[in-house]
């Protein structure tokens, strides 16, 4: 009987050890509990031993000179002087044309051939004006003679003169509306009336579009036909607002048509002067050297080098990313905790600028002072890790 009772005793005291065990765990984890909870969700606490273990290593946030690429979009594009819009003044019906799209023309050749009885009756009416001119002119000439001689009276010569002032005015406006529709008046005579007249190509280049066919009848305000001339093509970029002073006229461009990867260059002349509502803003730049893939509307993308800038920026290798977002470590301070020495290292979100040498530009929170910071070099993954992870590094 004493032995079943020592036995018992024994299996009581175990229990009651047991018990208090658990007690003691469960409230030191509601204590580590309670100690993590009160950490700010910015803040990652290690110690002595963690921070050798982590391989931590300080630096400083610097002012560096800093370029890099500017990968931007945009399209080729022509001058106004290197399109043209070819229409006839008076229209007509159209006698002949052989062109297609995509044909190269000449500046003053023929593009189409129109009729019009118009052209006939303008013809005519030039060439009466322009006799009545020449018999007016005569007229006047021997008047005035008369005139200063005492011969013809005043009245007469005023009325001589008015005719004769009245049809070279005539004259020279007809003139003029033959030259409107490429007649030249000067070789105009009674034996080579025409009454149909050639559309001339204005520019060099190649036919975009043509919009006539034998016997169409078309009027002033239509467009016969458009061209062309890609020799002096440019580019239009599309940059955002923050890259504005990253840019400047004579910097070369880089760019590369559709999906192709032979490589073009262009030279910036001319970046813009105003910020369009979705905060971006235009750069242009002159195509140097031909390609014969390059059309006008083209989608392009380019890559502009940008100019060196004083700005804040760190090693690479201190930019982590958590959730699409950039942050850097920095020490925060020191502290004793439980008896043990304690640092605190803060995370600090940023945006990333351009990359060059090993370093990238970043802009820190406003009011962030950047000289005093110790910057967290090496390491800062597994700072990173030990926040997410929740005190996994402290096991």
């Amino acid at each position: 009987m004493t032995k079943y009772n020592f036995k018992l005793s024994i299996l009581i005291s175990v229990f009651c050890i047991a018990l208090v065990s658990c007690n003691g765990n469960k409230k030191s984890a509601d204590v580590a509990k309670k100690e993590t909870e009160a950490i700010p969700e910015d803040i990652v606490e290690l110690r002595d031993d963690q921070i050798k273990l982590a391989n931590i290593e300080t630096g400083k946030i610097e002012l560096r000179s800093m370029s890099g690429t500017l990968k931007v979009t945009g399209a080729v594009s022509v001058a106004p002087q290197n399109l043209a819009t070819v229409s006839m003044p008076m229209g007509g019906f159209v006698k002949s044309t052989s062109l297609m799209p995509g044909n190269a023309v000449r500046k003053g050749q023929t593009l189409a051939t129109l009729e019009n009885q118009e052209f006939v009756d303008l013809q005519q009416n030039y060439l009466e004006a322009k006799n009545k001119y020449e018999l007016a002119s005569a007229e006047y000439n021997r008047q005035s003679e008369l005139y200063k001689n005492d011969i013809s009276s005043q009245k007469n010569m005023q009325q001589v003169t008015s005719n004769y002032k009245s049809l070279k005015l005539q004259v020279k406006a007809l003139e003029q509306k033959l030259s409107l529709i490429g007649i030249n008046p000067f070789k105009l005579n009674e034996d080579n009336i025409s009454r149909s007249v050639a559309v001339i190509s204005p520019i060099s280049g190649y036919i975009k579009a043509v919009n006539v066919s034998i016997g169409k009848s078309v009027s002033a305000s239509d467009v016969l036909f458009e061209i062309v001339n890609s020799d002096k093509l440019f580019l239009e970029l599309t940059l955002f607002e923050k890259d504005a002073d990253k840019v400047a006229n004579g910097e070369k461009i880089r760019f590369y048509i559709n999906n192709e990867t032979e490589e073009h260059e262009a030279v910036i002349y001319q970046t813009g002067k105003s910020i369009n509502n979705d905060k971006t803003y235009k750069v242009y730049a002159n195509v140097t050297g031909r390609c014969k893939n390059m059309l006008p509307g083209m989608y392009v993308n380019a890559h502009i080098q940008a100019k060196s800038n004083q700005v804040t920026s760190v090693p690479s290798v201190s930019i982590v990313s958590f959730d699409d977002k950039d942050y850097i470590f920095v020490h925060n301070k020191d502290k004793m905790e439980n008896g043990k020495s304690m640092t605190e290292y803060r995370m600090i979100q940023i945006q990333k600028g351009v990359t060059g040498d090993g370093f990238t530009e970043i802009v820190l929170p406003e009011g962030f002072n950047f000289k005093d910071a110790k910057l967290i070099i090496k390491g800062a993954y597994n700072l990173l890790s030990a926040k997410k992870n929740a005190g996994e590094m402290s096991c």
